[in-house]
């Protein structure tokens, strides 16, 4: 698992969560290492490179975004 850790919320149907977590449970996985792992074949399916662990510069927008969209004061 990659050292530092960001935080992804999704909005899902609870009927699909569930059904997800328990084929993630009879398959010994969790559902963030499924997840994450989609999210590595996804990119590089589209050829998408990235440096595990490297720094990441966060645009201004995103960084907001992360607190609500409400600027500091």
């Amino acid at each position: 698992m990659e050292a530092k850790t960001a935080r992804l919320t999704l909005l899902i149907d609870p009927a699909k969560k569930l059904a997800f977590e328990r084929l993630c449970a009879s398959q010994d996985l969790t559902p963030s290492q499924v997840v994450r792992q989609m999210i590595r074949d996804y990119l590089a399916q589209h050829g998408v490179s990235y440096v595990p662990g490297a720094p990441v510069d966060v645009p201004r927008a995103a960084r907001q975004a992360g607190r609500g969209g409400k600027r500091p004061r």
